[in-house]
């Protein structure tokens, strides 16, 4: 049986942390909120909080009436039940850490368009994102991405853990993706600092289920309503 994804129908989003580890690794899924609608959706997330312990927001997997929510914790599942994580103890704490630390990052790029209300329009907050903008490309982007080059760098090979690919490394692949979208001009600056973690996506980027996947309908374009959104405007070198 397919797990059920469920996640916004129309965006990348959170949801494209999930998708990328399912499709590298062959597993079957249905992207259930594309399939069946927004509404179904909801439908199905109003049905699961009457226990108390259905998903806040989408992503959320869902398998034999069970749902786990919340992109790390999804991932440290499939990573546990189809060996898309390492099976050190120490190794395998270490890759849940980085991928909540990329959670991090995924929050940040989100205010810096929505650093005032999180319900208004982009356009409604322009002064302030452009100050945010700023800020996260100056101080927080290059941290982030220091950290990042340095996890690239411990492993053995172009992986994060031994000598085959986990779930981080398609999160990072993901990563840098999305923030090449949103802020081209300021990562070609940063990127000449980041050798081990560009050969860390090429590498993912070369996996026969990515590469399938990267050039089917089922992987969305970036917009301006997911969460790496490009206005030139909030961009610099």
């Amino acid at each position: 049986m397919p797990y059920e994804l469920w996640y916004w129908p129309t965006i990348q989003g959170r949801g494209e942390f999930v998708r990328l580890a399912l499709e590298a690794a062959g597993i079957e899924y249905e992207d259930c909120a594309r399939t069946r609608g927004a509404d179904a959706m909801m439908a199905d997330m109003a049905a699961r909080a009457g226990n108390g312990r259905g998903p806040f927001a989408p992503p959320y997997l869902a398998l034999d009436g069970h749902a786990v929510a919340q992109v790390a914790n999804i991932l440290q599942f499939l990573g546990q039940q189809h060996d898309l994580g390492p099976s050190n103890l120490a190794d395998r704490y270490w890759l849940a850490q980085l991928q909540l630390t990329i959670a991090d990052v995924v929050a940040e790029v989100h205010n810096v368009h929505h650093p005032v209300a999180m319900m208004d329009y982009y356009d409604d907050q322009k002064p302030e994102a452009a100050r945010a903008a700023a800020q996260f490309r100056d101080e927080r982007l290059p941290k982030f991405l220091t950290h990042f080059e340095a996890a690239a760098r411990q492993g053995p090979a172009e992986w994060l853990v031994d000598h085959r690919w986990t779930y981080g490394d398609t999160s990072l692949f993901q990563l840098v993706e999305g923030l090449r979208y949103m802020f081209p001009r300021r990562m070609k600056t940063l990127e000449a600092d980041c050798p081990a973690l560009l050969r860390l996506h090429a590498a993912v980027g070369g996996l026969p289920g990515v590469r399938a996947y990267l050039k089917s309908d089922r992987r969305l374009p970036f917009n301006t309503d997911g969460i790496f959104r490009h206005y030139p405007e909030l961009d610099g070198e």
